[in-house]
């Protein structure tokens, strides 16, 4: 029978989880709406010269996300996760505010790097408090419905074609009226929003950063996760940033229903593969300790049939059914991966092992934008591009299956 106390308990930990989704759904707006508006940015910043100039915007975003996640990380885990997450949320949503006021290409690369500085702060403290304050009979869940907020970010995104092709709005009061949101929102996070207080842990010494640096990268199941995180990621940044413009052009549609044909199905089929993965993770830990590992496989063996289909689509709806099930294998994949890494690491370094992940997996995707780019202006095929992206995904099965938690973290979890 369940106590008053801890019914309270358990509403609480999910308050948490519901309090983010709606950061984690502003978080990737933004990034998303620059993807699908890209025509009419592109027409009214003539200094936006070709598509390895766009690559450039978007990669630059990455770059210095990837380059601060270890640091943002570090000081999640130091001075704790809730200021951490406030503070990146105001930031980030003034300089989208700013980003619909740009002028010129290198004051919108400008933005787009101040962006990704602000940005890089959330994702890491945002994972460590939702697993901080679940252990692991719910973790994969409650990391599975805090991403369904991403998902729906991006879904929300699709449609900012149309609200830039609109003569009453535009891409400018896009941006502007997103940024303000984020302000406001920032207030009532503020004040409900809480670390948890870990239990047994009266005295904690406090880290030393060689020592959380040493024991991450000399960890092989660390590392080998660093290059599980990595190697999908090249293909789903590119799907995400790149696909609006693929579909624009190789089916001849406009900007607002490219934008809607290239999200809306594949984060829907990624919502529904992250509540399902969370579950399937969760329910297969009862059993074995590889539970996550193994639910994470299945998704980036979906990752196979998708990217082929999406490469050598002849029709609109053959390559929507390739997203659709590219996105249910990423849904199983990234509802995972903060899981797994509990497995493996200290609790207190668990934003700073975000972090890492991060900043090698979203480095190699600001070079993959940039690479894609240069490809299409060279006029290499989308077949050839997508079936390395699938080679790519078979090495990642690979990979993730030679991890092996350690035991005492899986049985502390558990």
């Amino acid at each position: 029978m369940i106590t008053p106390s801890e019914f309270t308990g358990r509403r609480l930990v999910w308050l948490v989880v519901v309090l983010l989704v709606p950061v984690a759904l502003l978080n990737y707006l933004d990034r998303q709406m620059l993807a699908t508006m890209k025509a009419s940015m592109v027409g009214d910043i003539p200094t936006i010269a070709n598509k390895a100039d766009w690559g450039l915007v978007l990669g630059g975003f990455k770059w210095t996300y990837a380059l601060l996640s270890p640091f943002a990380g570090y000081f999640a885990d130091r001075i704790g996760r809730r200021p951490v997450i406030v503070a990146s949320l105001f930031v980030w949503s003034a300089v989208t505010w700013w980003t619909g006021h740009v002028s010129t290409f290198h004051e919108l690369l400008a933005v787009r790097a101040l962006m990704g500085v602000s940005e890089a702060f959330y994702v890491p403290a945002a994972l460590a408090l939702i697993t901080d304050f679940h252990p692991g009979p719910t973790r994969s869940r409650a990391v599975g419905l805090h991403q369904t907020g991403i998902y729906l970010g991006q879904i929300c995104g699709g449609f900012a074609g149309y609200v830039a092709d609109s003569p009453e709005y535009g891409w400018r009061w896009a941006f502007s009226t997103c940024g303000m949101v984020g302000i406001i929102y920032a207030l009532p996070l503020l004040a409900l929003l809480r670390d948890p207080v870990r239990p047994g842990v009266t005295n904690p010494t406090p880290m030393k950063t060689g020592g959380v640096w040493r024991g991450l990268l000399g960890d092989r199941n660390f590392l080998l996760l660093v290059l599980y995180f990595t190697l999908p990621a090249i293909a789903g940044w590119v799907v995400r940033d790149w696909m609006p413009d693929i579909l624009k052009e190789k089916f001849h549609l406009g900007q607002g229903r490219a934008g809607v044909s290239a999200i809306l199905f594949v984060q829907l089929a990624s919502l529904i593969g992250a509540l399902l993965g969370g579950v399937l993770a969760d329910r297969w830990m009862r059993t074995t300790p590889r539970g996550r590992i193994f639910t994470s496989a299945i998704g980036m063996g979906l990752f196979l049939p998708a990217l082929f289909s999406v490469g050598n689509a002849a029709t609109l709806t053959i390559a929507l059914a390739g997203l659709m099930v590219f996105g249910l294998g990423w849904g199983f994949f990234d509802c995972n991966n903060m899981p797994i890494l509990c497995q493996i690491v200290r609790p207190e370094w668990r934003a700073t092992g975000y972090g890492v992940m991060n900043l090698v997996s979203i480095s190699c995707g600001g070079f993959g934008d940039w690479a894609f780019g240069t490809l299409r202006d060279h006029h290499v095929p989308l077949n050839l591009i997508f079936g390395a992206f699938a080679g790519v995904a078979l090495l990642s099965i690979l990979t993730v299956l030679l991890i092996r938690p350690r035991e005492e973290l899986t049985a502390s979890a558990s």
